[in-house]
């Protein structure tokens, strides 16, 4: 039986909601690959390199996990890295109602691979990579959100 996972995103950045779906998917699968996707056309806060070495610092020892990048259909991905799972977070009502949708299109793109929606706990309900982002740019403290450093702000 396959037991190896896709946890896809922009991850821009990791936020300890993140970290939340990954600590609860872990004893589920035996490799979790956290893909970040990469879109040429969209200008990011943060370079995927470094988002992925954030990623990577966070799971040094692990080796269940494998940080990598890449470019188009999420499900196509899987198929490359044998993957019969998508991982996606679920923070309410709206993020299900989203997320079910992307499900039923994976599902006629590739009928092998599954979704697995697991939803945030409580205290990371309201967390978002752009509500950590915006405090960034503001100047705010980001801190509680994620788990580490986020380079300083141009100015």
């Amino acid at each position: 039986m396959n037991h190896t996972a896709v946890f896809a995103g922009s991850f821009s950045p990791f936020t300890k909601g993140h970290e939340d779906i990954i600590r609860k998917a872990l004893p589920l699968f035996d490799r979790i690959f956290i893909a970040i996707g990469h879109n040429h056309n969209k200008k990011d806060a943060f370079s995927v390199e470094e988002r992925m070495n954030w990623i990577k610092a966070l799971y040094p020892n692990n080796p269940k996990i494998e940080v990598l990048a890449y470019e188009g259909l999420t499900v196509d991905l899987c198929g490359k890295l044998g993957a019969a799972y998508l991982i996606r977070g679920v923070r309410n009502n709206l993020d299900f109602q989203a997320e079910q949708e992307l499900y039923l299109i994976n599902k006629k793109l590739s009928p092998a691979v599954d979704t697995i929606l697991i939803p945030s706990s409580p205290e990371w309900a309201t967390v978002s990579s752009s509500l950590v982002r915006e405090l960034w740019q503001l100047g705010a403290d980001y801190s509680p959100f994620v788990s580490f450093k986020l380079p300083e702000r141009a100015s």
